[in-house]
Order: C-alpha cells, then sequence, then structure tokens
C-alpha cells in the first residue's frame, strides 16, 4: 500500500504528497483510473474533504453499475471513461436546470463537481481540431444528402476516439451539419 499524506490547504482543496522515491512514483503513474479514484477517495476519507468525498462516492458507484451492466466481462479502462463521461454529462444537464431554476448556490456547487470529476477525463479536443477531424471525414466519405448524416457522424465520432481525445456529441453533430451543407 502507498503511503500517501493528504492536507487541505486554503480554500478547502486538498493537497496529497506522495512519497518522492522512484517507484512509489513509477507505481502512481501505472495505476489504472479506478486505482486512482479509490486511492483519491482515501485522502479525501482523512482530509473530510465533504465535496470530493461525494463526486468520487458516486464517480465509484457509476463504475460499479457499468460494470454490474457488463458482467461476465471485464470493465476496460474505456468503459471506466465512458462511465464517468456520463455522470459528467448528467452534470451538465442539472447545471442547466438549476440556472433556469435560478439556484446559483446549486449551480456553483455542480460546477465544481465536473471540475473534480474532469480532472479524471481526457482532456477535450478544441472546436478547431474536431472542425479539422469532421473536415477531413467529410472529404473522405463525400456524403450524397443529408441522408449520410449517420455515416458521417459515426466516422466523425471513431475518427475522435482513435486520437484519444473527448467530445461533446452534440457539438461533433453540428459541426458536421455545418460541413456537411458547405
Amino acid at each position: 500500500m502507498l503511503a500517501i499524506r493528504a492536507s487541505v490547504g486554503c480554500e478547502g482543496r486538498v493537497r496529497v504528497k506522495y512519497p518522492r522515491y522512484p517507484s512509489v512514483i513509477r507505481a502512481i503513474q501505472n495505476m489504472s483510473l479506478m486505482q486512482k479514484i479509490e486511492a483519491d477517495l482515501i485522502v479525501a476519507l482523512k482530509a473530510k474533504n465533504e465535496l470530493v468525498l461525494a463526486v468520487l462516492r458516486n464517480a465509484k458507484t457509476a463504475i460499479k453499475n457499468a460494470e454490474i451492466a457488463k458482467r461476465p466481462e471485464e470493465l476496460s479502462e474505456d468503459d471506466v471513461l465512458e462511465a464517468l463521461g456520463r455522470e459528467v454529462k448528467k452534470l451538465n444537464d442539472s447545471v442547466a436546470d438549476f440556472e433556469r431554476g435560478g439556484r446559483a448556490d446549486l449551480v456553483e456547487r455542480v460546477k465544481k463537481e465536473i471540475e473534480i470529476l474532469g480532472s479524471y477525463l481526457p482532456k477535450g479536443l478544441s472546436e478547431e481540431e474536431l472542425r479539422e477531424i469532421v473536415k477531413k471525414v467529410v472529404e473522405t466519405l463525400k456524403p450524397a444528402g443529408p441522408q449520410d448524416f449517420g455515416k458521417v457522424m459515426g466516422a466523425a465520432m471513431k475518427e475522435v476516439r482513435q486520437i484519444g481525445g473527448r467530445a461533446s456529441g452534440d457539438l461533433v453533430s453540428k459541426l458536421v451539419k455545418e460541413a456537411m451543407q458547405s
């Protein structure tokens, strides 16, 4: 077990202190996403950081539900990322609902939760990078019209996943529609 120490800094942020031994650093770098979440959950428990603790417990529950749904197969790293992505999407929907309801306090809390979960997800692609990918896919497939939207959309999302990036399906859909109209 790794000897991880945590302390709570200003603004309630948890600072994690890992030992400086090279073997420990390599072990931390090779941890799976689920192991990192579990280690950070323990750190949040020790630091008594309620927000991080709640977010990580919800994330762990979502991953466990995805694992149960996929049984008897093992859950891959991509499946874990997908489960976390679904949680972030739910939280984004909550932000929109709370903004419509005028609940600024809840909007702020949910945005902090999104930030915490986002730290476990790969960096999202920028709109310009997505635009280039969509442009390349449209040039390759040469769609005949709107009836080929599904083919282009599927190929674009596949390309995004192959790069190892992350993108909102809504944004990719908007960019595909723009590229097909021009």
